[in-house]
């Protein structure tokens, strides 16, 4: 996905004013103790004014600066036509600011001079007192320039990333639901074909009417995360499914305290779980077995285990087994949680158990 460039951030006039006010209430207070120090008394309102006003052409100008510093930028790599265009700026508004200063001073006379000096001679003399503050006021417009579109650079460098990372998660999810769906279908629909083979014909009609059940809920339905309700509600469908094929040999037991059953989960969570426990348990028993879903808070996780009575996983099995869930639903949970989640396999009390541990997170 292309992100278009967006335009630097104006600096408000706010922060103009501000700036501006706070530099000529320096200049004018210098200019107040530098009277008093020659000896000059009198006339200290006149002459403040008169200096703090001698900035408004900066303060005016600074708008202009900062459009064609971020049209001709000096840094990284300034051009001819870039610097060129910056000294004429420069020249430009010092020229009409120093004017302006020099018009205030002919005006209002804050210096108390016994022979008024003319124009010309005053505008030398700010040209020639001003000109470094000047220089160094163009380059101080600059650098904040600089500054403030560097941080707005980063922090929106840092949003497309942000962005990009949450579509490409997304994208991810997107494409492991997808996967798990027909994964899911193709393996029901086997069973089926079990049943029919069997000529348990009553049978496969059931299994065929909750399996279109399912797929009615799940093409509505494509979203990343659902209550643990929704879930577990799905699971039942899920399980019923697999009661038609096993009968009694299929013990099914939940305990999940409805203070969870808001619970933020992984949609498909328990579903490809079970289905495991049905594969590597009861399919390996004739007797059948039993399989326990149990959910339990500890803190600020949540703490989802499967269950199922027999046999225990054999050494190695999970790498070498070529199934599909189990490795989904971990990289699914890597996307959703990073660090915060964990899936563990082990073997407890001569059976197998997996528990999946999340952050907790309830819908509002």
């Amino acid at each position: 996905m292309t992100h278009a460039a967006a335009p630097p951030a104006p600096i408000s006039w706010r922060w103009i004013a501000l700036f501006w006010f706070a530099a000529a209430l320096f200049e004018a207070t210098q200019s107040i103790l530098i009277q008093h120090a020659i000896g000059g008394r009198g006339g200290e309102v006149v002459l403040f004014l008169t200096e703090l006003a001698g900035w408004l052409p900066w303060a005016l100008a600074t708008p202009f600066v900062i459009e064609l510093a971020q049209r001709h930028p000096i840094v990284p790599a300034p051009t001819a036509r870039g610097i060129g265009a910056h000294l004429m700026a420069f020249l430009f508004i010092t020229l009409i600011a120093e004017g302006w200063s020099a018009a205030l001073h002919m005006l209002f006379n804050p210096w108390a001079h016994r022979q008024a000096p003319t124009f010309w001679d005053t505008l030398s003399a700010t040209l020639i007192f001003h000109g470094l503050i000047c220089v160094f006021a163009y380059a101080l417009i600059l650098a904040i320039t600089y500054l403030v579109d560097s941080r707005d650079k980063v922090a929106r460098k840092a949003t497309e990333a942000a962005q990009l990372g949450e579509e490409l998660s997304k994208a991810q999810l997107a494409a492991l639901l997808r996967q798990m769906e027909p994964h899911f279908m193709f393996n029901t629909l086997n069973s089926i074909a079990g049943l029919v083979r069997d000529d348990r014909k009553a049978a496969a009609v059931n299994m065929i009417v909750g399996l279109s059940e399912i797929l009615r809920r799940t093409s509505q339905n494509h979203k990343p995360e659902v209550t643990l309700a929704e879930e577990i509600e799905y699971l039942q469908r899920y399980i019923d499914i697999q009661k038609v094929r096993f009968g009694e040999r299929l013990g099914y037991d939940e305990d999940v305290p409805e203070t969870l059953m808001d619970a933020r989960v992984p949609s498909l969570l328990l579903q490809p779980l079970v289905e495991n426990a049905i594969k590597h348990g009861l399919t390996e028993r004739v007797a059948g077995g039993e399989i326990r879903i149990t959910a339990a808070r500890q803190g600020a996780v949540l703490s989802l285990s499967v269950y199922n009575d027999g046999p225990a996983f054999a050494a190695g099995w999970e790498s070498n087994s070529a199934g599909v869930g189990l490795a989904n639903l971990r990289t699914r949970l890597r996307i959703m949680y990073g660090d915060a989640a964990d899936l563990d396999v082990r073997n407890v009390d001569g059976g197998a158990e997996v528990v999946v541990t999340l952050p907790l997170s309830e819908t509002a």
